[in-house]
This record gives C-alpha cells, structure tokens and sequence, in this order.
C-alpha cells in the first residue's frame, strides 16, 4: 500500500503568517517528482511558487484559486512509494508511478539531488462504461443517487464523497480534468445548475438599488495598509519641499550616456545623490526603537524605490546602494523593476529598507506628501523635471524644473532635515558639487 503524506503550507519567511492560492499548477492524479512546484501563492511581500518536497501522486488539493490559507494548513496529500497508484477506492482505479523520499525543502533548490532524472507520467483512468439512457425527466427532480454500474473516471475519494452525499451521478458528469477525470469543481457544477431556479417571465419591474462594492483588504494590498497605518499612527512627521533647476543635471545624464557604456538612468543619478547627501546626515538613515527610547543609526543604506505594478505598489529594496556607482545603480533599477513587473519579486527583495526614494514624477504630478514606508525615518520625493520659466543668471529663461519633497520623523531631525534637502537641490542644480564626494 502507497504512504499517503500531507504536504502543509510552509513558512515562507518574513514573518509571513498567511498567502492567497493564486493559481494550482498539478490536478490530482498527477504524478509529481520532488521539489516540483505545485501552487502559486501570493503573499503580504510577493508571487511564491511553492514546491512540494515529495514525490508521488497528488490525491487531494485543499483550497480552492482565491483561497487563503494560515502558514501550517494543508496544501496537498502525496501517495509516496513503489505502489503509489495502488486502487485508491475499493479497487476502481488504478495508476503506476515511480516515487521518492521528501526532500524537506521549502524552495526549490536548496539542497536536493537531482542527479535522479525524475520521471513524470499522468495516471489514465480506465474507460468508463456507457451511461444508461436516462429517463424522461419529470418536472424539477431533484438529483437522485445512481449506483454505478462500472468503473468511473474519479480518482478523489472527497470529490466520491462530495457525490455521494448530495446524489450526483458521476456516470452523467464530463470530467474537465486530464483524459476525461472528474473533478471536484464539476461536481460543484452540476450541484449548482440542479440548484438553479427557473427564470420566471420577464416583468415589468421596480429596479434594485445599487449595492456598493466591496474589495477585501488582503494580501499586498492589506499589508501596505497595515505599514501605512502604523506608519501614521507611530511616526510624527513632517514634509519640506523646494523647487529645483535640474537642466544641468539632465545634460550630465545625456553627456555621460553619449560617452557609451550602458545608460544611466535619472533615478539612479538622484539614488546617487541620496547617499551622498545620508553621508553628510546619517542620522536621517535610522530608525526609532520606542521601547528603549533610542535612535538607532544604520551603517548601510538600503534604498527603497517605489514601483507601480499591476498587484499594487510595491517598494523594492536595492542593497547597500551607498556602494553602487550611479551604473551599478541603474543595473539594480532595471532588474528589481522587471522582477516587480513580472510578479517574481522574493519576500527579501522587499524587506530591509532604510531610505526610500520615491519617484511619482512618472505620474505626472508635480508634489506630493508620501506616508513614511515604516519604520525607516526619511523619503525623498521626486516630482516630474518639465520645462518652467525660471530666473537663470538674472535672466529669464525657460529651464527643466523639478520639485523635490522630503518627508522625515521629526523625533531624529528637525532643522537637519532642512539641510539634506538643500544639498540634494544643489547637486539637481550643478552636478558638479557632487564630484566632491565621488
């Protein structure tokens, strides 16, 4: 007889305690070899494949797509060893896969041997006897339990039971599933459309109010409102802004792009200038310990940046950025955006921050006063760089203008803040001020 081991939702880090199912990538009766991805989940921080470290064959799944699940409950259950496709209910199918041991791992590629090609195959339910003519129906039946006369294409003993209790015939189903299986959502099909009230004649009618729409905050979306709200409630912060002149700057960035090389974009030019000016303030690269009263000083800058993807705004964290040339900066940009793009973004890829640069130029909006992404101490907002009149050398000229904003707790600074932000519109105006501390 095949072990049949249950596979649970693993602890993927973070002091994540929940994740949503997104989407199942194996259907049961599929043969899975170990460390093969089975779920995709998303969590508070990112899109996680989770593989299953057994191999075998998946006779259940736990959790329907939009599922959420606390980390420690049940995923899926394996049928492990020589015989895992032994009869599966009371003899009526059987199937045939080659199994392994558990690897123990919680993502793919910590460890395992794969030096063993491992063999997947999907298990083929036996035909399925013809069904009987049905007769005729009379008006509204309820549904009635057929005994089966042969072998059904149903490897679940839950969807069996799901049948049973509500007298499905499972001989009148169409599997959806691979080569014809019935799964648990047909049965769930079939239940509903039995259930389903006959539309009466249209009518003239009253129209029905207009209920408003209800979104959960869960996942991304709930995480960021958790931080935004502890955010608001423990920090006391305060925001200055200046208008700076940035044509200078924008014709370094085209000057040292025309030289070759790979391009330097203009967020990583302010990135850089960010961590000169921490530099020269680094108590405005810091945290508060409340409990023991302290202003905690951090020896790297981990830049955060805002991006905006379809699941959300996320802040990834490029890490220690005061060591990146405005290259390398440009490099880390690149990659942690496609990365949010695509939804592969891990947990750590958004955690560790301790300044964060927040470009909403790409907006189109020219100001702004962000929350502080918890519990870092200071964020530098960048506004769109549009051309604007501006008094240049006595003249009135028309010149590439940018406001800059800079929000900060006012528990670690109050005229420092001030000071950060003069020197960051100084190094917008005449980059060359910059090469001070290059």
């Amino acid at each position: 007889m095949p072990q049949v081991l249950e596979f649970k939702l693993p602890d993927l880090g973070e002091g994540l305690t929940e994740a949503e199912i997104v989407r199942w990538l194996v259907n049961v009766g599929d043969v899975v070899a170990v460390d093969q991805p089975v779920v995709e989940v998303e969590t508070a921080k990112a899109m996680v494949e989770v593989p299953c470290p057994y191999g075998g064959v998946v006779t259940a799944r736990f959790g329907e797509e939009g599922t959420e699940l606390p980390v420690g409950s049940p995923l899926i259950t394996v049928a492990v060893g020589s015989a895992a496709g032994a009869a599966m209910a009371a003899g009526e199918q059987t199937a045939a896969a080659e199994a392994e041991t558990g690897s123990g791992n919680v993502l793919v590629g910590y460890g395992t041997d794969h030096s063993r090609p491992a063999r997947r195959r999907r298990i083929r339910p036996q035909a399925a006897a013809p069904a009987p003519v049905p007769p005729a129906a009379a008006p509204a039946p309820a549904p009635v339990a057929v005994v089966p006369a042969g072998p059904v294409p149903v490897i679940s003993p839950l969807v069996r039971k799901l049948a049973r209790d509500h007298g499905v015939d499972l001989r009148a189903l169409t599997g959806t599933g691979p080569e014809g299986l019935i799964l648990r959502a047909d049965v769930e099909r079939a239940l509903a459309e039995a259930a389903a009230p006959v539309a009466p004649a249209a009518s003239p009618a009253a129209p029905t109010p207009a209920t408003a729409e209800r979104i959960p905050l869960k996942g991304l979306r709930g995480a960021v409102a958790d931080k935004l709200s502890r955010s608001r409630r423990e920090i006391p912060d305060a925001t200055c802004w200046v208008d700076a002149d940035a044509t200078e700057l924008m014709a370094a960035r085209a000057a040292m792009n025309a030289a070759g090389g790979p391009k330097i974009s203009v967020l990583a030019l302010l990135a850089r200038i960010c961590t000169a000016a921490l530099a020269r303030h680094p108590e405005l690269n810091s945290t508060v310990d409340t409990e023991a009263r302290e202003i905690v000083r951090l020896p790297s800058v981990h830049l955060g940046f805002a991006a905006q993807t379809e699941r959300g705004l996320v802040v990834p964290v490029v890490r220690d950025a005061d060591r990146l040339s405005p290259e390398g900066l440009s490099a880390e940009f690149a990659r942690l955006t496609e990365l949010a793009r695509t939804g592969k973004l891990a947990p750590a890829d958004l955690t560790g921050g301790t300044f964060t640069l927040n470009n909403y130029g790409v907006f189109g909006v020219d100001g702004s006063t962000p929350i502080l992404n918890h519990p870092e101490a200071a964020m530098l907002g960048v506004g769109r760089i549009v051309p604007k009149p501006w008094v240049h050398q006595g003249e009135l000229a028309v010149r590439q203008v940018v406001q800059l904003s800079f929000t900060f707790d006012h528990r670690v600074c109050d005229g420092t803040a001030g000071g950060f932000l003069r020197y960051v519109a100084d190094c917008v105006e005449n980059p060359a001020v910059l090469l001070r501390t290059l």
